[in-house]
């Protein structure tokens, strides 16, 4: 997209308040991966919850906790988002920005290993957001669907994998994961699903059959 649009999207659509823009801050400073979503990307994830109703929502990988916030604020008071991490250091920054932003008491976060979690959960969740380890993406994609409620929304960052999705040279376990779980996501009839090219692309599927 023309950077003049993708800032013109952002700065009308997604601008981010003090919260916000302290939550990316304070990322930046800890040295956390320079891996969070975009601010347009975390409106379009509020906008696609919303328009569902969503209450109960998962995430894997909660990293310092921005794409988490976008997530909390789109859910009712009674609301709940559950959400991922496997590591100590940034589950610490995220219960520090959950706190700041005034969302805490919408989010249970849960330290530990994705695989290790998911069998412990309980279905319904309205949404699922995956932007964890790509490599287990294929066993993240059976487990979303299971866990989700027929009507719900499958949200997977990273659908393009830097290019690397249509470049049969790259090798690696993480490009093929996401191969596989975009494999997967179009041709499993319970779901019904797309690519929007917004930041690495985000692949958005809503599941319309158990």
């Amino acid at each position: 997209m023309d950077e003049r649009l993708a800032r013109y999207i952002t700065e009308l659509f997604a601008a981010e308040d003090d919260a916000l823009a302290a939550v990316r801050s304070r990322h930046a400073r800890e040295g956390l991966p320079d891996i969070l979503i975009s601010a347009d990307e975390g409106k379009l994830i509020h906008v696609l919850l919303r328009a569902v109703r969503a209450a109960r929502v998962l995430e894997l990988g909660t990293l310092g906790g921005y794409s988490g916030v976008w997530i909390a604020r789109a859910l009712p008071p009674e609301g709940r988002l559950v959400t991922v991490e496997r590591d100590p250091r940034h589950a610490a920054v995220a219960r520090r920005a959950f706190a700041e932003a005034g969302v805490a008491d919408r989010v249970e976060l849960r330290q530990g290993t994705a695989l290790d979690v998911l069998p412990q959960l309980v279905p319904p969740f309205d949404a699922v957001f995956l932007d964890a380890d790509k490599e287990n993406l294929p066993a993240y994609f059976d487990w979303s669907m299971r866990l989700l409620r027929t009507g719900g929304l499958l949200l997977c960052d990273n659908a393009f994998f830097a290019g690397a999705v249509v470049d049969p040279a790259e090798p690696s376990t993480g490009a093929h994961g996401v191969r596989e779980f975009n494999r997967l996501a179009a041709a499993d009839p319970r779901l019904a699903a797309t690519i929007v090219p917004v930041r690495d692309g985000l692949l958005v599927g809503v599941k319309v059959a158990d």
